[in-house]
């Protein structure tokens, strides 16, 4: 729902030109806003106030108490709470749609929780360690190389002990699986954040002139500083390296791009032949092998780590690809696939299906069955 939706809805309560569906809406917002104080009445100004607060303070402004049916109302009160406490949706419309009421199906979805700290650690030797599970404190040795779990849940690398050049050249690797996302410093002390379905390989301890690990899906980086041995991410054809910094690489497979955002410092992307400097608050894209520097939207590229969805024009492809690896979905499409675009946030907490329940307020009809969400006509 756009500003210009949310107004609209207002003047035609207002009116008493509203649906049902619609008058519930509004009534069941002002139920648990105003919280039975006296009723104001909502004048044209107040009415083009930006749409979030249009959310917070929708009223009405008919005279006296209206006495509300809450047994009606319950189902769609915990939907507009719902929207208020998970963040903000816009949906951009490329086609008009009918005004028809939402189509949901759920069936054994058991809410379809949202993901959490999950991850499994690769030692050198194949042996594999469930970090969910797993309790703090030493996990293994790698060649004097001792990996801690603290109590915060991150992993750490401490030299126990003297290293040859050999015995340190040792690698590890952390895997994400769908629904999980998680936190490790390396042995040079750079912090990295894992989103989910992800995987990053590195050495236990970074020997020689550079240190280079490499990643398929998506990190936060905060590379320690040091200026005799640059840090490189090899990811999806391309390479960043930087000295010290900090920047998001978003390189999931199944994405159109490839996506370098810098928040800190500097870093420069390889991809075959060409390469591009980018500075902070740039992105750089890699498409087909061709490299595009453009301003970055910092809010986007690092909402994911601040457990927010973050979508701008996006399609229901691209939002739909989002949920699947928080939830830990499959995703189908029956018949043509709708054409509207997305905008806006939402908070990560909640499950798959408020999610899906309050974009089926937008006309995006779907299914659950087990852990399949099918989106329909």
């Amino acid at each position: 729902m756009s500003k210009k939706d949310a107004t609209d809805l207002l003047i035609r309560y207002r009116n008493g030109q509203v649906s049902e569906e619609e008058k519930a809406l509004v009534e069941s917002w002002y139920a648990h806003y105003t919280q039975n104080a006296a009723t104001p009445k909502i004048d044209d100004q107040e009415l083009e106030n930006n749409r979030d607060e249009i959310l917070r303070r929708i009223m009405s402004d008919l005279p006296g108490q209206r006495k509300i049916n809450y047994r009606r109302l319950i189902s769609i009160a915990a939907l507009a709470i719902l929207i208020l406490c998970a963040g903000v949706l816009f949906i951009k419309q490329r086609k008009p749609h009918q005004n028809q009421p939402p189509l949901a199906a759920e069936k054994n979805n058991s809410n379809l929780l949202p993901g959490g700290n999950k991850a499994t650690l690769i030692l050198s030797n194949g042996n594999s360690i469930n970090l969910n599970d797993t309790k703090n404190g030493a996990l293994a040795n790698e060649k004097g190389i001792v990996i801690h779990k603290n109590s915060n849940g991150r992993i750490t690398y401490d030299q126990a002990g003297h290293n040859t050049p050999h015995e340190a050249n040792v690698f590890n690797t952390v895997v994400t699986p769908k629904g999980g996302q998680y936190q490790l410093v390396l042995s040079d002390g750079t912090k990295v954040w894992l989103n989910a379905a992800s995987s990053l390989k590195y050495p236990v301890t970074f020997t020689g002139t550079k240190r280079e690990i490499e990643l398929s899906g998506e990190a936060y980086f905060e590379v320690a500083h040091d200026r005799h041995k640059p840090f490189r991410v090899i990811s999806n054809g391309q390479t960043v390296e930087v000295l010290g910094t900090h920047f998001n690489v978003n390189a999931y497979p199944d994405e159109k791009l490839t996506r370098t955002t810098l928040l800190e410092g500097s870093v420069k992307v390889l991809a075959g032949e060409t390469s591009s400097q980018i500075k902070p608050g740039e992105q750089v894209q890699l498409k087909d092998g061709n490299l595009a520097v453009s301003q970055a939207d910092i809010e986007e590229a690092i909402a994911w780590k601040k457990g927010f969805f973050y979508f701008k024009d996006d399609d229901i492809q691209t939002v739909m690809r989002q949920l699947s690896r928080w939830y830990d979905v499959s995703v189908k499409y029956e018949g043509q696939i709708p054409t509207r675009e997305f905008s806006g946030q939402m908070n990560k907490n909640i499950t798959a299906a408020q999610l899906m329940h309050i974009l089926s307020f937008e006309q995006i009809h779907y299914r659950i069955e087990d852990r399949t969400i099918i989106i329909m006509p």
